[in-house]
């Protein structure tokens, strides 16, 4: 549990009377004439309501303002705590808190009134997951209240961390989706804000609820190992204070602290690396808390000349701060048989990395070394709900890295970032135009995943390039929104060429007759479905066809008989034409998986099938070369090469061949152990009707750790 918040977390699980609640209220914060004031108001407006558990309903605004009393100790957010959920629950107006709280309380209460009301109402579209559209809601109408202050935010987290401690009270389906929700939204925002007192103790408290099993393991073993790790802390702990005296420092001038990482973390380790508990060498850590920054370095020479430090854990956060505004030198080392991961930062620091934009209320630090651009800069308005959702919480939820440009100005990027994630981090136009890169000085791809640390210079065209089939591999959502909106433009350009193109081989007529036809039919904003939508096609065809006929000045047995549009099947592919198609073939320069969109070009009797956003096909579709309607064949096997970490476990393969089994998949090879980095790696290729990757490696997530799945399907290859 967090230091920071751990005794008044333990207090507010044993409060349960509003006398309780207003004495641990006034223990945390000096009770102000308006913070009585605000208190009187909110039990009188809650009289008589009660909580799931049974307890008086004051007494949870009464806990949430405690809370932000620890975290914030601003006066103006703890009476906005005790009023936030009197103007939703009570005939009370927010006017009334206007007028006798001030504007400062009224709007913050106004913001956190909104986000409820936002919550309850009936703004599902149809057809979508009800769950993810009612988190997506809450969080972004919570970043839309937030950009004009973002003290909306903490005593939001705040409520939620209170909501978390007294979920017990609620059915278990009701937990789960709290949790849930707490852990994909709240969770993310209170590690942008920087408070990780509160990031640290919602994750620990969603993960009891959403995976029991994962967390009694980890606690189980944590707890039957606790005396083991208190001595070897309070050994190293000793070792280090000596050297620190030693090396200059005045005794009680530092100070060092032992802690067990917090359960989530250790969780989402195992899960990522594949291991087991009993696997991750760095369940340990210490702080060390000096009173300069020069002096964080001083103690990491100290460390590192007495404890043989692991080099490629070393990160300086002091020089270069996250945009959250941490500021910690991070190093790991070996202690005989111990390793020790050990976090090096001044008082001031420390204040920031608990409590981060709070700290700027709570310890008066003047402006406050968080960025919340973030806030303003997301792109609230040009998603659906569940697209917004999607994008931001990568932004918001992963762990950052640090790069540079060449003239040393650092970005911040979340881990697993590209160089095209940095080109758009940099500038929309650079990253538009990004045509290269060198990474360290050496060349690189634009897909290449960048680290923390790396020097990135972007090699730019004269003219935009589309990326439109690397929207998937970007991680950031300024990168994939600025991509999408660019490629649904052009891929409706290239349909509405297409369409044309099509109809003009249907036709046998020249793509301006054709032009001229659409317009007269009214057809002109729709006709791009053409090439999208076969039912669309014919239906367009048909009506040529009819007008043709009306417009005939010869009687009906002298006409030539209708062009009628036939079915070409191929291996891969189907065709729809007027006239006969004998062949399929490629071209070089583009190389369409199974499902990408893709377009076809008339060269006699032969079909040439392009990717649609093939530079290439670009040309010749602007050349007016005649295509042909066309799409993938029906379901067939998709062939898949997966690479598994396996439990050392008895009976670990056949647990996974058994699965494959049940999901009606076929093996065809199998490599185990030999000639694989590790004996527990296992790489299969395997075939399935399944054609969507994503929800394939979905299928193997639940059981299996899956550390690469690659496509083999490639239609060139058949």
């Amino acid at each position: 549990m967090n230091p920071a918040l751990e005794p008044i977390v333990e207090l507010i699980h044993a409060t349960k009377t509003v006398e309780e609640a207003e004495k641990l209220l006034y223990e945390t914060i000096d009770p102000s004439e308006r913070i009585v004031e605000a208190l009187e108001f909110a039990k009188k407006a809650h009289e008589g309501q009660a909580r799931k558990s049974g307890e008086p309903y004051v007494v949870h605004p009464i806990l949430v303002a405690a809370i932000t009393a620890r975290i914030s100790a601003d006066e103006t957010m703890v009476v906005a705590a005790l009023l936030h959920d009197v103007v939703e629950d009570t005939p009370h107006t927010i006017e009334e808190i206007r007028e006798r709280f001030g504007e400062d309380v009224a709007k913050l209460v106004e913001g956190l009134t909104k986000i409820v009301e936002i919550r309850e109402s009936e703004l599902i579209p149809s057809g979508s997951d009800e769950r993810l559209v009612s988190s997506a809601l809450s969080f972004r109408k919570m970043l839309i209240c937030s950009i004009e202050d973002v003290r909306v935010l903490v005593i939001k987290l705040c409520d939620r961390l209170h909501n978390m401690l007294t979920l017990d009270a609620l059915p278990p389906q009701k937990q789960h989706r709290i949790a849930e929700e707490t852990l994909v939204v709240y969770a993310p925002i209170a590690h942008r804000l920087g408070i990780s007192a509160l990031k640290n103790m919602l994750e620990d408290l969603s993960f009891y609820y959403l995976f029991p099993k994962e967390y009694a393991k980890i606690d189980a073993y944590i707890t039957s190992h606790s005396q083991d790790f208190q001595i070897k802390l309070n050994d190293f702990i000793s070792k280090v204070k000596t050297l620190m005296v030693h090396s200059g420092f005045k005794a009680g001038s530092f100070e060092i602290f032992g802690r067990i990482k917090h359960y989530y973390s250790i969780y989402l380790k195992m899960q990522r690396k594949g291991i087991g508990i009993d696997e991750i060498l760095d369940l340990l850590a210490v702080r060390i808390l000096v009173e300069k920054p020069i002096q964080c370095y001083d103690a990491l020479g100290t460390l590192h000349l007495h404890f043989k430090p692991l080099i490629a854990r070393f990160k300086d956060y002091v020089a270069l701060p996250k945009e959250n505004g941490y500021q910690t030198l991070h190093t790991t080392v070996f202690d005989d048989t111990s390793i020790i991961e050990a976090q090096i930062r001044t008082y001031e620091m420390h204040k920031m990395a608990e409590y981060g934009i709070a700290a700027h209320w709570k310890y008066k630090l003047g402006e406050s070394a968080v960025n919340v651009e973030w806030l303003k800069n997301l792109q609230y308005q040009n998603e659906s709900i569940e697209e917004f959702y999607e994008l931001v919480k990568n932004d918001l939820y992963s762990e950052d890295i640090s790069v540079f440009t060449p003239a040393g100005d650092q970005i911040t990027l979340p881990r697993g970032a590209t160089v095209l994630d940095f080109a758009y981090a940099v500038h929309t136009q650079v990253g538009e135009r990004a045509t290269a890169a060198l990474v360290n000085k050496r060349a690189a791809s634009l897909l290449t995943e960048l680290k923390n640390g790396d020097l990135v210079r972007i090699i730019t065209a004269d003219h935009p390039i589309y990326h439109c089939t690397w929207i998937d591999a970007v991680k950031t959502s300024r990168a994939k929104s600025h991509m999408r909106t660019r490629c649904n433009q052009r891929k409706k350009e290239i349909d509405r060429m297409s369409a044309i193109n099509i109809l003009s081989d249907t036709f046998n007529l020249l793509p301006p007759e054709v032009e001229e036809w659409v317009h007269e039919a009214g057809l002109g904003d729709q006709i791009y479905r053409v090439a999208r939508d076969l039912s669309f096609f014919k239906e367009v065809v048909n009506r040529f066809l009819e007008s043709k006929k009306a417009r005939s000045l010869l009687p009906t047995i002298f006409q030539l008989p209708p062009r009628r549009i036939k079915r070409y099947n191929f291996e891969n592919f189907v065709i729809h034409a007027a006239d006969g198609v004998s062949k399929v073939e490629f071209d070089y320069c583009c190389h369409p998986k199974r499902n990408d969109p893709i377009v076809a070009f008339r060269f006699g009797n032969r079909a040439v099938v392009h990717h649609k956003f093939c530079e290439k096909a670009y040309s010749w579709i602007r050349k007016r070369t005649p295509m042909l309607f066309v799409e993938w064949s029906e379901s067939r096997l998709m062939r898949y090469r997966i690479l598994i970490t396996l439990k050392d476990e008895k009976g670990a393969l056949a647990k996974l061949l058994g699965f494959l089994a049940k999901i009606d998949t076929n093996v065809i090879s199998i490599k185990l152990g030999d000639g694989l980095a590790q004996s527990n790696l296992c790489e299969l290729v395997i075939e399935s009707k399944e054609h969507d990757q994503t929800r394939m490696k979905a299928l193997l997530e639940r059981r299996f750790k899956v550390i690469e799945m690659v496509n083999l399907t490639d239609a060139y290859k058949q």
